[in-house]
């Protein structure tokens, strides 16, 4: 943890969980975040989708929902970052309180249920933004949507000119009824009408966000749906509804999903399975329980293209990144990868 970090946390951590994170972009927005000028190790480099990633680290969405601090994540080091979940239409979502921590769990619950400024807002953003550094759109539909796939059409269609990918999240567990669009036949429905919502703008890539509590037919259900419908990868995977048994927080009786350390072990197995269900026909992002360059290492081994991470970052603040990095590169070269690519898959 970085000095400047260490002087603060106690700060944070004594306000509501959500109007730590609410202080957190107003740091970033005001410019009083250290950037990290450290270059990238050359091993870490990696080119997917065409894109070179200066490193294969990413920020997962949620943490910057509006499209605000973007690029001052960025500037933490981050190789690529995601914002959204982006909605067509502005929304409260659930009411507060809605986003808990587990301290001594490492780990996050939140019932959020996609709160946010709506694809106006969002756009008018990104239509001011340097177009520097890879970014991601992560899209969903509004939670009272009486047709949830012209929700993803109409954001797609929108986003895409300012997007280096899109994803469509369809596992959120907080807005009723949207993790049944991840059966087969509502998600073929739905990822045939995103990527015709591309328009002329086929050459920016579109990934789904899957559970971690999927079983393995669900798995191979979505391979087969994904490479039907020509989709460019799958992110695995979202926050939990499961409560292992190990959680010790008076917190973890909160409803909504979990995430951070005790998801680490759940998410690697699946995402293992759907490496092994997609015989390396798509790139895959490994995001959940990542909080060392170790946990980053494993899911790279396990069949991750990239990896991204955002729980870790509320206890361990943004130098983390670096210290993933660093751990990471070292692990490569020990065991005598030359590159990040070298080791997808490695343990399948």
């Amino acid at each position: 943890m970085s000095g400047w970090y260490r002087l603060v946390a106690p700060l944070l951590s004594r306000l509501d969980a959500e109007a730590a994170h609410r202080l957190a972009i107003r740091a970033l927005r005001a410019g009083v975040v250290p950037a990290d000028r450290h270059a990238d190790d050359p091993v870490l480099a990696t080119t997917v989708w065409g894109r070179p990633f200066p490193n294969p680290v990413g920020l997962a969405a949620g943490f910057d929902k509006n499209a605000e601090v973007p690029d001052a994540m960025l500037r933490a080091g981050f190789g690529f970052v995601e914002i959204g979940t982006v909605t067509p239409r502005p929304q409260p979502g659930n009411p507060r309180p809605r986003l808990f921590r587990l301290a001594p769990d490492r780990a996050v619950v939140n019932r959020m249920g996609f709160p946010g400024e709506g694809l106006e807002a969002v756009l008018h953003r990104l239509k001011k933004r340097p177009r520097v550094g890879l970014l991601g759109i992560n899209v969903g539909a509004n939670k009272e949507s009486t047709d949830r796939a012209a929700d993803y059409a109409a954001c797609v269609a929108a986003l895409a000119p300012w997007a280096d990918y899109l994803v469509c999240n369809v596992s959120s567990p907080n807005t009723p009824g949207l993790r049944d669009l991840q059966g087969r036949d509502a998600l073929l429905r739905l990822l045939n009408g995103t990527m015709a919502a591309r328009g002329v703008h086929i050459d920016v890539p579109v990934l789904v966000k899957i559970a971690p509590d999927l079983g393995e037919g669900d798995i191979e259900d979505i391979a087969g749906a994904v490479i039907e419908a020509g989709i460019d990868g799958i992110i695995v995977g979202n926050t939990t509804v499961s409560r292992p048994d190990s959680l010790q927080s008076l917190h973890r009786t909160q409803q909504g999903g979990l995430s951070g350390a005790p998801l680490r072990d759940l998410s690697t197995a699946v995402l293992r399975s759907a490496a092994r269900a997609l015989h390396g026909r798509l790139p895959l992002i490994g995001c959940g329980g990542i909080s060392s360059g170790a946990d980053a290492y494993a899911k790279i081994r396990a069949g991750a293209t990239l990896v991204q991470l955002y729980t870790a970052l509320v206890f361990e603040g943004p130098n983390l990144v670096r210290t993933i990095k660093a751990e990471l590169a070292a692990l490569l070269r020990r065991d005598g990868f030359l590159s990040v690519s070298q080791a997808v898959g490695a343990d399948l």
